[in-house]
């Protein structure tokens, strides 16, 4: 979440990013109010008070409060008198509110169910490598400076650390001491712990409050006790002089452990939280002892709660640790609260002051769906084959109660589960299946409540190509996931296009933002097309943000030739709201071979997902930019093979457009594939027969902008054409004479030749022909093709 405290204030920081409001069932939307969210500090720069209109921002310290639904910021005083209900700022229009979103109760953690994959940045020091817990940040705000393998007598980094030494040497040298303190076993197996420094002559009383105080735990200092960590049988230490009397080692520090006087405590308090039930109090205290039973606990908490006419066996308690994530633990009944509490004070001291019990119904109020998308197998098999394969995974015990909808031609399907547990296990199972030496790919889905959904907003789902243009779609995906609910922006890594739009399926009225290049939003369109029968909204409008190398479509639309890096992310999502919407021509290309006893369709790239095969093997595509035949479908050919070799180096626009310009190099002085193609194509347009020019290239047009923002079709002039653009039902068809002619055309120097102008061409290929459909190349043998408008 990009937020920045003070080592001291890290134990003060909250560990989930936003608050989790979520779908109450049974809460009407005319009753719901969303509160800001408050965080203190941290303020953009130049960030104006939304009450008195004054800077609120310093870089001296943590001050001004920002709220991180809406973004508003105010003064810490003015904030009090600003109203607590949070409409999400300008962004309100597009957001989808929280408490439309229905997530299945699961021990699952939340960043796992739309599969955010939590792609740090390889930027943590080396002692941070493994993956490093939350508690870890949390109980140990100096973890970093007192690690045990940064002892004081071996050797230091310059600056910081010689200073320290030397304070310490002072300190030494003043008598005084510095002792280590461990909150618990598990931070002496982490080696993680923190320090104080005490007069060797100091009483038990002020180096046990010393020591409380480092690790910020308010409860009665009577409760607890130290023990020396070097001593044979860890001895509890005594007044008086305890200092004096530590064990010491070789080149360590003395240290102690804070310790839980367990065996004298045989009584105390807890406090219990209603999770998601509708209740005032944002806890209660109760008393426990040795005997009680969570059973007991569940009685008295309801009681506090006010709800003691309820049934007490429709609710359970689950322990909640602030370590590792957030995890939750259902109880039983029989469980011993306190005796939960006291085996925590032995691992850590910290840890058992921010264990929290959660008292919740025990039906999961969401409803007992629980949606799994599962990827990655077969395309085009049989329903009963795909229910076979993932039977044969799961095993009778966890077998799905429902499958559907099925995605047949990118082999996915939705799975749904009426057992929370049931769906967990096969989360898990599936998650380390393979299939044909393919990883399935699963995740588990959110709900949405399209009634919790207010008049007048219109949702934007967001659909990223982490992989277009280097590394820019990380960045937008986590600036999106900041501004946006989270559970809206989808990463298409992750199965594709097809997960977010099953989520949004019940959605009357949505929008969609596509950051990638053209094929990313062909892709996300050719998905629209396969689900819009299924779904409230069959046809959202779509957005862009360009992130490919040429971005014909997204020039066209005037969403600009590419996106790079500098525009704020929050302007991109004001445009999102501002654009008007506009109808695009889209395009059915048929390609029906000859009848050839043995040879039906050649299809050197097999990467074409657009394309659908019918009996007589004919191939379906629909078209959104252009089509090529010829010379310009051989550079495209050449291009896109050379990428599927080595994709790491093309991993910018610069380099792909210098690959293209060596490759035109070549063609120019190499054997010519293309010459003579106007004797090797037949053209009708219209049911017209085209008399064609000498051309090495045709290329048939939907929208003005082809080979990244040039315009073939050229300026506007007298001839027998009208003035075309991509919303008339017209196609432009136009020649290329040669490699030179194109890179004219490229760099704005000529314009192609222009043929015809039409809404329904057919041409034959007497023999195979480079062609290419919308950016995907292949060579095709000898066909008929057809365009016409396609009922998409």
């Amino acid at each position: 979440c990009e937020y920045y405290v003070h080592t001291e204030c890290q134990d003060f920081a909250v560990a989930d990013c936003k608050e989790n409001a979520t779908y109450l069932p049974g809460k009407q939307l005319s009753n719901v109010h969303h509160q800001h969210h408050w965080r203190e500090g941290n303020l953009p720069s130049n960030s104006k008070c939304a009450l008195c209109k004054k800077t609120c921002w310093t870089t001296e310290c943590l001050s001004g409060y920002r709220c991180e639904w809406c973004g508003m910021t105010c003064h810490a005083t003015c904030h009090v008198n600003i109203t607590s209900e949070c409409t999400f700022g300008v962004l309100e229009p597009i957001y989808l509110p929280p408490h439309a979103v229905s997530i299945p109760r699961t021990e699952v953690p939340m960043e796992a169910i739309i599969g955010v994959q939590v792609r740090r940045k390889d930027t943590l020091s080396r002692e941070y490598s493994c993956p490093r817990s939350i508690s870890e940040e949390f109980s140990s705000g100096d973890a970093g400076r007192y690690r045990e393998s940064e002892e004081y007598t071996q050797s230091h980094t310059p600056g910081r650390d010689s200073r320290q030494d030397k304070t310490n040497k002072d300190k030494e040298d003043r008598d005084e001491e510095v002792i280590k303190v461990y909150d618990g076993n598990n931070s002496l197996r982490r080696r993680i712990f923190r320090t104080i420094v005490v007069s060797r002559q100091a009483p038990l009383k002020q180096v046990l409050t010393q020591a409380l105080r480092a690790f910020h735990i308010t409860k009665d200092p009577s409760s607890f006790h130290l023990t020396d960590l070097y001593s044979p049988e860890e001895a509890v230490l005594q007044d008086p002089t305890p200092v004096v009397n530590l064990h010491r080692k070789e080149g360590k520090r003395p240290a102690v452990f804070l310790r839980f006087k367990d065996r004298d405590n045989d009584k105390g308090e807890v406090r219990v939280y209603p999770g998601k039930l509708q209740v005032s109090q944002a806890f209660c205290t109760v008393p426990v002892d040795s005997n009680t039973t969570v059973g007991d606990l569940i009685r008295e908490a309801l009681k506090r709660f006010g709800l003691e006419d309820y049934n007490c066996e429709d609710y359970r308690c689950s322990e909640v640790l602030l370590d590792r994530g957030v995890t939750e633990r259902v109880l039983s009944w029989n469980e011993r609260p306190w005796e939960i509490m006291k085996q925590l004070g032995k691992d850590s001291i910290r840890q058992m002051e921010l264990m929290r019990f959660y008292l919740q119904l025990k039906q999961d109020p969401h409803g007992p769906n629980l949606a799994l998308f599962v990827g990655n197998l077969p395309p085009n098999l049989s329903e009963r084959n795909y229910e076979n394969i993932l039977t044969e995974f799961l095993g009778k015990e966890n077998k799905f109660s429902k499958i559907g909808p099925i995605y047949y031609e990118y082999g996915s399907m939705v799975i749904t589960y009426e057992d929370s547990d049931k769906a967990v296990r096969a989360l898990y199972t599936l998650r380390e299946s393979r299939f044909e030496d393919k990883h399935l790919l699963v995740m588990l889905l959110p709900n949405i409540e399209p009634s919790m959904t207010p008049n007048g907003v219109q949702p934007l789902l967001v659909f990223v190509n982490v992989k277009s243009g280097g590394c820019q779609g990380l960045e937008l995906i986590s600036s999106f996931r900041k501004l946006l609910n989270p559970y809206q922006v989808f990463d298409l890594d992750n199965g594709g296009p097809l997960p977010g739009l099953y989520v949004f399926r019940n959605i009357q009225n949505y929008k969609i933002l596509v950051c990638g290049g053209d094929g990313t939003i062909g892709w996300v369109l050719q998905c629209l097309d396969n689900v819009g029968q299924d779904s409230q909204c069959s046809s959202p409008a779509c957005a862009i943000v360009p992130l490919g190398t040429g971005n014909d479509l997204a020039r066209v639309l005037r969403w600009g030739p590419g996106y790079t890096g500098g525009e704020d992310p929050l302007n991109l999502l004001r445009d999102v709201i501002d654009a008007e919407e506009i109808r695009l021509d889209r395009w059915t290309v048929v390609f029906h071979p000859e009848d050839k006893p043995d040879d039906s369709v050649k299809q050197v790239n097999s990467t074409v997902v657009a394309g659908s095969t019918s009996e007589d093997n004919s191939q379906i595509f629909v078209m959104n930019n252009y089509f090529g035949i010829g010379i310009d479908a051989d550079l495209c050919l050449d291009f896109h093979n050379a990428r599927e070799e080595n994709p790491n180096k093309f991993n910018s626009r610069l380099h792909n457009k210098s690959v293209y310009v060596k490759m035109g190099l070549r063609k120019m002085v190499g054997p010519k594939m293309c010459k003579d193609l106007h004797k090797e194509v037949r053209l009708e347009v219209d049911g017209k027969l085209v008399e064609l020019p000498q051309v090495e290239g045709i290329i048939i047009l939907n929208i003005l902008s082809w080979g990244s923002g040039a315009n073939p079709w050229g300026p506007e002039k007298e001839d027998q054409f009208s003035k075309p653009n991509h919303w008339d039902g017209m196609l432009e068809v136009v020649g290329v004479t040669g490699v030179v002619h194109l890179g004219q055309i490229q760099s704005g120097l000529r314009s192609a030749m222009r043929i015809a102008q039409g809404g329904h061409i057919k041409i034959h290929l007497h023999s195979d022909i480079p062609v290419q459909v919308d950016g995907e190349p292949w060579v095709q043998s000898p066909c008929d093709v057809v365009v016409l408008k396609s009922a998409l």
